[in-house]
């Protein structure tokens, strides 16, 4: 029953109709940039339906049990991140350590894309499986120092409706020097997570085919697919979260969408990089442009 009811809960429900609209800003806006014309509003939705009406094939070999399970947990733990998001933000209230919560449950998409890439039999879903490893460990530790930027200019609130409180009374946390440098540490971050250019060597389609899920289809590619439109229409609204107060008013609305925009155009002006180039990128200049981050959030900067 409990789950029942968090399945059908307001906030899901809405993450879900938000997502398909940000895929449709997305295609419409990389659309634009190409000089095309991009496709009808109700795109999206019809993509959707399609693949929920395919069959579902599960390559001899595989584990079915994984195979089929591993998009299940990823559209789960973004349902709940949705559910803590859109309820802080519109209540400005939440519980402590709620910002953990969603940090961990961020990761729980790429260990989903993991477990997919190595129970597929496929050597390219396996290649797939092991460059969203390594690209997960070069994006998180720069991302947890960012956040800790944010925690130290917000008093050390570990709470998202405080974090959101906070800025709402004493200014977003983006006025400050050492908060720009995370914003920008963060939006690098974000576009690894969401497996957009640069960073989509999980998936390069020139090269493996589409990795880790190249063998899914149906319901499953189904669920894959949403769960990457979650990701899209909820890593902005954390980004507006932790640096701009939320969205609490049309001008926090205006500052999603641009948050938006400008990770739909770091995807269409930018080659894909090799792995070893996005290791040393972020183990390198975004790891010291975290850590200088903290180092100006103490000193009050």
């Amino acid at each position: 029953m409990i789950i029942f009811e968090y399945f059908f809960y307001p906030g899901i429900l809405f993450a879900l109709v938000v997502s398909l609209a940000v895929s449709w800003i997305d295609r419409k806006v990389s659309a634009l940039v190409q000089w095309r014309v991009g496709p009808p509003v109700m795109q999206p939705v019809y993509d959707l339906i399609k693949l929920m009406k395919k069959e579902t094939l599960i390559p001899s070999g595989a584990s079915p049990v994984v195979f089929l399970l591993a998009p299940a947990f990823s559209f789960a733990a973004l349902g709940l991140v949705s559910l803590i998001l859109f309820n802080s933000n519109l209540y400005a209230s939440g519980f402590i350590g709620d910002i953990l919560v969603v940090v961990y449950l961020l990761v729980v998409p790429v260990f989903s894309l993991i477990m997919a890439g190595a129970s597929s039999a496929n050597p390219l879903a396996s290649l797939g499986a092991s460059r969203e490893m390594k690209t997960a460990l070069s994006y998180e530790l720069p991302f947890i120092l960012a956040l800790g930027v944010v925690i130290i200019k917000t008093g050390g609130a570990l709470d998202i409706g405080e974090i959101i409180s906070v800025q709402r009374l004493s200014g977003p946390v983006i006025y400050s020097l050492s908060g720009i440098i995370a914003f920008a540490v963060v939006i690098l971050c974000f576009q690894a997570k969401m497996m957009q250019v640069p960073f989509d060597i999980s998936e390069a389609e020139q090269e493996i085919m589409g990795g880790a899920i190249i063998e899914y289809s149906g319901p499953p590619l189904g669920f894959f697919v949403v769960s990457r439109w979650m990701l899209m229409a909820l890593l902005p609204l954390l980004a507006v979260i932790l640096f701009m107060g939320g969205i609490g008013s049309f001008t926090g609305v205006i500052k999603y969408i641009a948050v938006l925009v400008i990770a739909i155009l770091i995807k269409n002006t930018n080659p894909r990089l090799r792995i070893n180039q996005t290791l040393r990128l972020f183990w390198g200049p975004v790891t010291l442009a975290a850590a200088a981050g903290v180092l100006l959030a103490l000193l009050g900067l």
